[in-house]
């Protein structure tokens, strides 16, 4: 199993110097049956004497994650949501997460993935099988990584999962929204499909539960907050113009609805 820490440059963490203080983070890399379908497997330990409130920004994935649920081990779905995720972590804990490729996971659903977005639903509601022995197994206090990874994959494994072709074809396309900053508008993504609009948009919500826009927009997000990471001085008018946003004040009107802070206050305590 190869396992690697989380470095503190990952954009999605919110202020990463404080978590790494508290949150060890680690990605797993998928069993071969597997990878189709999962980037990785995300395990997070923490040590937090005191209350700590942990914000990631949402990407575009379904995330399939042990945790507990109204009093009981399970596992959850997380669709993917337009809301600013945040956990509050006590004591000492762990919990291991599958992010799914995103639209990969239409096919363990075996539906729409409109019909969880922006839902967090136990994986047992949504197939035929109970979730929660995998899950009790996976939060054990002395689960070793490799015990968690495996009890997860043996869960999903009586599935039956067949991969589609379609998703591939889509994967690409997030997959090329996040890499090419270019790619600042949904337009331009329908045009790399070689479709239109309304078809992409259409598509997305089918396997995604979420638009073009707001896949290509968070991307961007993204970019902005891996720019408030560096620690390096940042012109964030320019910053704006390059990543698509009409003006400065987009971007942080943007950026503060997803983190919470205006970019240039972000970047001061990130």
């Amino acid at each position: 199993m190869t396992s690697e820490p989380a470095g503190r440059g990952d954009s999605a963490i919110v202020r990463p110097t404080a978590a790494a203080q508290h949150i060890d983070i680690r990605r797993v890399v998928p069993s071969e049956r597997w990878q189709p379908f999962i980037q990785y497997h995300w395990i997070v330990r923490w040590e937090c004497p005191e209350p700590f409130a942990q914000q990631v920004i949402p990407q575009p994935c379904v995330h399939v994650s042990a945790e507990p649920f109204e009093g009981a081990p399970r596992l959850l779905v997380n669709g993917i949501t337009r809301e600013p995720f945040v956990r509050t972590l006590t004591g000492t804990g762990h919990v291991l997460g599958a992010a799914f490729r995103p639209a990969s996971f239409r096919a363990v659903l075996g539906a729409d993935l409109s019909s969880v977005a922006g839902r967090i639903v136990p994986l047992g509601e949504l197939v035929s099988h109970d979730d929660s022995p995998a899950a009790t197994e996976i939060l054990r206090p002395d689960a070793t990584d490799e015990d968690m990874v495996a009890a997860l994959e043996a869960c999903l494994d009586r599935l039956d999962v067949i991969a589609d072709p379609y998703a591939e074809e889509l994967n690409d396309l997030v997959d090329a929204a996040e890499r090419d900053r270019s790619l600042i508008r949904a337009e331009q993504l329908a045009e790399l499909a070689g479709v239109s609009l309304r078809t992409l948009q259409r598509q997305f919500t089918a396997y995604l539960g979420i638009g073009p826009k707001w896949v290509v927009q968070r991307f961007r997000l993204l970019d902005a907050a891996a720019a408030a990471h560096t620690g390096v001085r940042t012109d964030w008018a320019a910053l704006a113009t390059d990543l698509g946003f009409s003006d400065q004040a987009h971007l942080t009107r943007a950026f503060t609805a997803v983190v919470g802070t205006p970019p240039a206050t972000y970047a001061r305590d990130a």
